[in-house]
């Protein structure tokens, strides 16, 4: 699956989980900047990018994430 594609896809989720239909995730998108992403949320987001992808990832993997580009990154090394 293309970059492009995975990126739309978590946009999806992303708007589903914070109820905000005007989040449009770049690569340079982080936690700061998305009102309502905080430690909670970013657990459903896991849960949900993970059930959506049928993918798991580790912690090291999610301490990773400084921006969606690294979580970008992580989901397409998994499906690929």
């Amino acid at each position: 699956m293309e970059k492009e594609k995975i990126l739309e896809t978590l946009t999806k989720i992303f708007r589903n989980i914070l109820d905000d239909d005007s989040i449009q995730l770049v690569t340079e998108t982080t936690a700061n900047d998305i009102e309502g992403w905080d430690s909670l949320t970013h657990i459903q987001l896991v849960v949900a990018i993970e059930r959506h992808f049928k993918i798991r990832f580790t912690s090291k993997e999610i301490q990773s994430w400084g921006n969606i580009g690294n979580l970008l990154d992580c989901v397409h090394t998994k499906i690929s």
